[in-house]
């Protein structure tokens, strides 16, 4: 397992960014969800009073107990209701010590006297949005750089909500799944495409690529496919979103998360308008919706299924027609080292480009990658 340090990637294991930790629907019981991500364990739940989610460091600092691991035998989670989550706080099961949302130990039942200033554990912010939940991470401490996911068309009654195909656990450092951003090379011999016009853009926390062209596995019901256009942008280092037309107009997400300096938890899901064109969506909608988001969960497989089978590529052997991953790589580290230093990377990735041999999609100046 190749870690952030073999591919040089900067001062921190872990980047600066928005990334998503859970499934909302995972938290629509009491019971709270144990999660581990960028090498450290957490307790996620849902309070019974307010609704809103918190997450918290997993391990209660009496004795080391997780607050979240499964427990069915505790009295505390049996006289709970078959849950430790209290109001809006949660009670160890081991010695019932309740911790609030703030972190802070609040009530140790068989004690009098006040509490320890140090019976706490850290709170997280975490953002529940697009159905998932969402933790800004950074290793100095910093506010968040740029907003978290949101699409107003979650909001639009005439689009189908997603719901999360879980990926599960990939056993590859995420700068192999970031590659793909400018990958040009891979698209005909993988997913089939006929591209017609191609391009990269990087622009701050943003990598994007353009392109358009025919697909042999994103196919339409009769199973051709049209000319499909594809708007895709990195968000940050782990969150991608793209914006798909051309057989139904449809966002695609798929976001990955470190769980381990060598591994990243993977999901992916696609919103798409009303296929019959109804201001409402209709079940027919919904149904052709969750189909055309399996034909695109199956596109990501193709994917996903090299990832899982290759070794890490330290030292690639890049030509011109590959497409820009070097300018790719130093726009990501951008994350992986101090805010101060990020416009030195800018500096060196900022701009588009166009692989040898491929036509632009816009009709912006390209420059030399």
């Amino acid at each position: 397992m190749a870690t952030t340090k073999d591919y040089r990637l900067g001062e921190f294991t872990f980047p600066r960014g928005w990334f998503m930790i859970a499934d909302a629907e995972e938290l629509n019981t009491h019971k709270p969800l144990a999660v581990r991500f960028l090498g450290k364990d957490f307790a996620l739940y849902r309070g019974r009073e307010s609704g809103k989610v918190v997450l918290l460091d997993a391990y209660c600092p009496h004795m080391k107990t997780h607050l979240a691991a499964p427990n069915d035998t505790s009295y505390v989670v049996l006289d709970g209701g078959g849950s430790n989550v209290e109001g809006d706080g949660i009670r160890c099961p081991y010695h019932a010590w309740r911790f609030g949302p703030d972190g802070k130990c609040n009530d140790i039942p068989y004690h009098e006297g006040s509490i320890p200033a140090t019976a706490s554990v850290k709170s997280w912010p975490v953002v529940e949005s697009l159905g998932a939940i969402w933790l800004w991470h950074d290793p100095e401490g910093g506010e968040p750089e740029w907003d978290h996911p949101s699409l107003p068309q979650w909001d639009d009654p005439a689009w189908v909500r997603w719901k999360f195909d879980h990926l599960g656990i990939l056993e590859q450092h995420p700068q192999e799944v970031i590659d793909n951003i400018c990958d040009y090379g891979h698209l005909s011999p993988i997913h089939g495409s006929t591209v017609e016009k191609y391009e990269n853009e990087f622009k701050g926390h943003n990598a994007i690529q353009r392109q358009c062209g025919p697909h042999r596995t994103l196919v339409g019901p009769d199973g051709v496919s049209p000319i499909l256009h594809t708007i895709t942008i990195y968000h940050g280092p782990g969150v991608l979103i793209s914006h798909l037309t051309g057989l139904y107009d449809a966002v695609m997400m798929i976001t990955h998360t470190p769980v381990e300096d060598g591994s990243v938890k993977v999901w992916h899901a696609l919103l798409v308008k009303s296929p019959g064109g109804n201001d409402t969506a209709t079940l027919p909608d919904t149904i052709a919706a969750r189909q055309f988001q399996e034909s695109a969960r199956l596109a990501f497989a193709q994917d996903f299924e090299v990832w899982t089978n290759k070794g890490p590529c330290l030292n690639g052997l890049f030509i011109p027609s590959d497409g820009p991953f070097m300018k790719a790589r130093i726009w990501y580290k951008q994350f992986y080292n101090p805010r101060a230093m990020k416009q030195e990377f800018l500096e060196q990735c900022e701009g588009y480009y166009v692989p040898k041999g491929a036509v632009p999609y816009t009709d912006k100046e390209p420059v030399a990658a």
